[in-house]
């Protein structure tokens, strides 16, 4: 961990963007990779995988118990991406490096009316978020907000779990989606020996794989085919016991 440096949280609505009577709202998922042992440690399953190595960060909210990802009010001296990244160092006293394709935005209520709108008359109170996917590379000792808030590293399972309101833990699947395609760049890009070594599926176990998902569901009224190399993979991630912490229909697959 690295000591603050003397970093003030900002206050105040004076510079806040508005849309369409919208308050404009950025924020992040920060996450990280556990090494080897912390994944065993965790129940990650195969640290092969970096999708199960996966651990997201977040963040208490004051005077109630829920955890939430660090976000706040949109500026208008700063880009959205300047804003989330401010926002997870002013609430959660990290930095890092945000990729710049948001995860999506939502409507919501702000503090305890937070809830998806439901008719677009209903405007007091009303924020439009933007949500990013931050790789954290820094973790202060201190923070602006650290007396407000608790920071709290989590698994995925952990992170649906507590998930209070619905757009987080679509936020949260987006970026499961947005990470998972980014591991299948990676192994795009490397060769078949060096799949071999690392133990990576090679595209004759992956078919075989999906032929196996395929059979176990074949006595559903319903045919599933996978739109990716790994179907099983944010399934897998989530599933506790034989329950799972999503709806299956939120799992990139394409049904016929």
């Amino acid at each position: 961990m690295m000591p603050s440096d003397s970093v003030v949280a900002r206050k105040g609505r004076q510079r806040q963007r508005y849309h369409n009577n919208l308050r404009l709202v950025s924020g992040c998922i920060p996450y990280r990779l556990t090494n080897a042992k912390d994944a065993e440690d965790c129940g990650c399953g195969n640290v092969r995988e970096n999708m199960r190595r996966i651990q997201v960060l977040m963040v208490s909210s004051p005077n109630r118990d829920d955890l939430v990802f660090p976000k706040g009010g949109w500026e208008d001296d700063e880009t959205r991406e300047e804003a989330a990244c401010r926002e997870a160092l002013e609430e959660a006293g990290v930095r890092g490096i945000i990729k710049e394709i948001p995860l999506g935005d939502w409507e919501f209520r702000s503090k305890s009316k937070q809830k998806m709108i439901c008719s677009p008359q209903a405007q007091e109170g009303v924020c439009k978020g933007y949500m990013f996917a931050l790789e954290v590379t820094e973790v202060l000792d201190t923070w602006p907000e650290q007396q407000n808030r608790d920071r709290r590293w989590l698994n995925i399972k952990e992170a649906f779990e507590l998930c209070r309101y619905e757009w987080m833990r679509e936020a949260l699947e987006a970026f499961l989606r947005v990470m998972e395609a980014d591991e299948m760049r990676k192994a795009d890009l490397t060769t078949e020996d060096e799949k071999k070594i690392a133990g990576m599926p090679m595209p004759d176990e992956v078919v075989e794989e999906c032929q196996e998902i395929n059979k176990s569901s074949s006595n559903s009224s319903t045919s599933c085919t996978s739109t990716s190399h790994h179907p099983a993979v944010l399934l897998e991630l989530l599933t506790v016991g034989d329950l799972t912490c999503i709806p299956f229909h939120s799992i990139p697959f394409a049904c016929s």
